[in-house]
């Protein structure tokens, strides 16, 4: 089944729709199975469709790894899992060359890794080594794996979906800035409520098996993801996207106080290109042309928490990121002298 881009603005109209009953759809199957992290869900099926990597923080027993299973069972593209640890090898990753005996003659193959998937589970990767780590920086960067100087290209659409523990940090390798950049979203995973963990409890402890439906195959997502990049943005609703990301930035023009003093490192311009792209989503699933100041808002939390490092000074204070991006989006005005409301 083709896909072609649509053209006219009936036909955009009606693959906006698509896209939206789509959604709808996927996060239905999710529903099946995990109860509650509506936010949660709503930020990784915004990175499935912006075509970018999440990252999950939370305690254990959360629901972090049972949630990209379930997202993986509700699409109709491979699937791998990596539990990663200490003695975890890149070639684990990535896979290796061996040695094959054919017809009495020998011969060098490539052996792929768990890598090549278009959904893949990376659980606990902070428990491997930097090395094992910077395994997949390439592979989500550029969606290839070069192996003996052979590159391989991986099939899109490609997902990573990392989990890790924010606790237990003794044995564990923080991730480097530059693996964190590469990630959409930082989305963090909260305790259930009451009424949620009572619902967890019946499905659980009953014998009651939810059965999830594959709703979404790999060629209309990418549709769907092309589509999201042609929502509109005036300019200064962009220029706000760039201020935001700026000012995080200590010491600079457009910083907040609080930045100038907490912060070491501010957000990288995948900052903005995460802000932009996660207002689109947020635009056109409530039906809207266009991106709106209220959209970049609202995906500022998960688009800068994990680009953002902090200094002593804030450790010291328990200042936290999330701190910093409510200070910024507070005190960021909406609009500077000079920007056109378009």
């Amino acid at each position: 089944m083709t896909h072609a881009d649509p053209r006219t603005p009936d036909e955009i109209k009606a693959a906006a729709e698509r896209f939206r009953t789509d959604y709808a759809l996927v996060r239905d199957e999710i529903g099946k199975v995990v109860v509650g992290h509506g936010e949660v869900v709503d930020g990784v099926l915004t990175c499935l469709f912006c075509d970018g990597h999440a990252l999950l923080e939370g305690v254990p027993g959360l629901g972090k790894t049972l949630l990209v299973r379930t997202l993986a069972e509700a699409l109709q593209l491979s699937f791998n899992r990596i539990q990663f640890t200490p003695d975890l090898m890149p070639s684990d990753v990535t896979g290796t060359t061996i040695v094959v005996e054919s017809g009495g003659k020998r011969e060098f193959r490539f052996q792929k890794g768990p890598v090549f998937a278009q959904i893949l589970l990376a659980d606990e990767i902070n428990r491997a080594t930097p090395k094992t780590q910077s395994a997949l920086l390439e592979a989500m960067q550029e969606r290839s794996v070069t192996i003996d100087g052979v590159t391989h290209v991986l099939e899109k659409p490609f997902l990573v979906m990392a989990t890790q523990n924010p606790i237990e940090q003794e044995g564990t390798y923080p991730l480097p800035e530059a693996q964190l950049d590469r990630f959409f979203f930082k989305l963090q995973v909260g305790y259930s409520s009451r009424d949620e963990l009572a619902q967890i409890l019946e499905r659980t402890t009953t014998g009651k098996v939810a059965t999830v439906h594959p709703v979404l195959e790999g060629e209309t997502l990418q549709a769907h993801q092309r589509l999201l990049r042609r929502v509109a943005i005036a300019d200064h609703v962009r220029d706000y996207a760039v201020r935001l990301t700026l000012a995080t930035h200590p010491g600079g023009e457009f910083a907040s106080a609080n930045a100038t003093k907490f912060v070491r490192v501010g957000a990288s311009p995948r900052a903005a290109q995460a802000l932009v792209l996660g207002g689109k989503c947020r635009a056109l699933l409530a039906g809207r042309s266009s991106v709106s100041v209220d959209d970049l808002q609202a995906v500022a939390p998960d688009a800068l928490r994990h680009r953002i490092i902090l200094n002593f000074e804030a450790q010291a204070e328990g200042v936290t990121t999330d701190d910093i991006i409510e200070n910024i989006v507070a005190t960021q005005p909406t609009m500077t002298q000079g920007a056109k409301a378009s």
